[in-house]
């Protein structure tokens, strides 16, 4: 009897660990993506720019904005313009 108390309270946890962590991804989007920037569809799409991303780069040049700009291009931009 006791093991199954034992049984019955483990799968309480769990239930209650799995809803509690559903709820917390629920909230957020694609790791990439500040809110809203997300386009629906098969693969999801943001905006160029440091406004589209979650978290704030600490730099932000020139470089890194024609970067994220030319992405999913084949060719990125020339380093030598800095």
């Amino acid at each position: 009897m006791a093991i199954l108390k034992l049984a019955l309270a483990g799968a309480t946890g769990y239930a209650l660990y799995r809803m509690y962590r559903g709820s917390q991804q629920a909230d957020h989007g694609p790791a990439a993506f500040a809110t809203g920037e997300a386009t629906p569809g098969f693969a999801p799409v943001r905006n160029a720019g440091p406004e589209a991303m979650r978290s704030d780069p600490r730099e932000w040049d020139k470089v890194d904005e024609e970067v994220d700009e030319s992405f999913p291009a084949s060719d990125p931009p020339p380093l030598g313009k800095r």
